[in-house]
């Protein structure tokens, strides 16, 4: 889930990437994001696995289709439908929000194709950065101030989390456990049953069929906790439908995939 150069194409979110400079912001502040509608329209959040636990008391985490599928949090069970940020892109109400929107409108990125250095970005046109005298300093003097060091922390952690996360996905391909996830809910007093599409889940069956050495090796790796979280986590699907109904976004019947995958998540 690591960020890729700006020129391989921009991470969900995001629609521009400039480094932090003293040169370009020197001057600048920070100052809090008070609406970012764009972000109400994204119904599939990428997350790491260091969130799974808490993740799943509150949104379906599932697996996005492709040959590299990445973990997600469902916030919606349409396209452009969220049931728990407002128009402006805000929470509706407390929550556990996945740190991929925590982050935004920063994240670490490769400026040069073909270089392991990863340079702290902001996207331009999130309103985060202010030429006004109010907020937060950007630079202290010639040195990033206190509050984007603990910003370029917590993108730090996030890249590390990312990476944990790829080697859970490769382990969950090599042991061929992903399957195209379906579900179906029918309403009282509809006639067809709402059938979503377009991600993964585990295979429980074929879970039931691994070796014990299998079990043995995915308990002590931590597999299995995190195997578990994504299992339980989809009975939440019901209660995310159920959201839309009260919100009055939905339910909408759909024939082609819900989830289209992330690029560059």
């Amino acid at each position: 889930m690591a960020s890729q150069a700006p020129e391989s194409g921009l991470p969900l979110l995001y629609n521009a990437l400039e480094p932090i400079n003293l040169q370009q912001h020197g001057d600048k502040k920070l100052k809090p994001i008070d609406s970012a509608p764009h972000i109400a329209q994204a119904h599939a959040i990428p997350v790491t696995v260091d969130e799974f636990a808490l993740l799943q008391r509150t949104y379906p985490i599932v697996f996005s289709m492709g040959d590299t599928p990445v973990p997600l949090a469902l916030m919606g069970l349409n396209e452009g439908v969220n049931t728990y940020l407002d128009d402006k892109g805000m929470q509706i109400e407390p929550a556990y929000l996945p740190a991929y929107l925590r982050r935004y409108p920063f994240l670490l990125a490769q400026l040069q194709e073909g270089s392991d250095e990863l340079s702290l970005c902001v996207d331009p046109t999130s309103g985060t950065i202010s030429d006004g005298p109010d907020g937060e300093a950007i630079f202290d003097g010639d040195q990033p101030s206190a509050r984007i060091k603990e910003i370029l922390d917590f993108c730090e952690q996030f890249e590390a989390a990312g990476q944990r996360t790829g080697a859970f996905m490769a382990d969950l391909q090599k042991a061929g456990l992903l399957m195209d996830g379906e579900v179906a809910i029918q309403p009282d007093g509809s006639e067809q049953p709402f059938v979503y599409r377009g991600f993964q889940m585990v295979d429980e069956e074929k879970m039931r069929e691994l070796r014990g050495d299998e079990l043995r090796r995915m308990n002590q790796n931590g597999m299995l906790p995190l195997i578990f979280a994504h299992l339980f986590s989809l009975a939440q699907i019901r209660d995310i439908f159920s959201r839309q109904v009260t919100q009055g976004k939905g339910p909408i019947q759909v024939d082609a995939p819900a989830l289209p995958e992330p690029a560059n998540a």
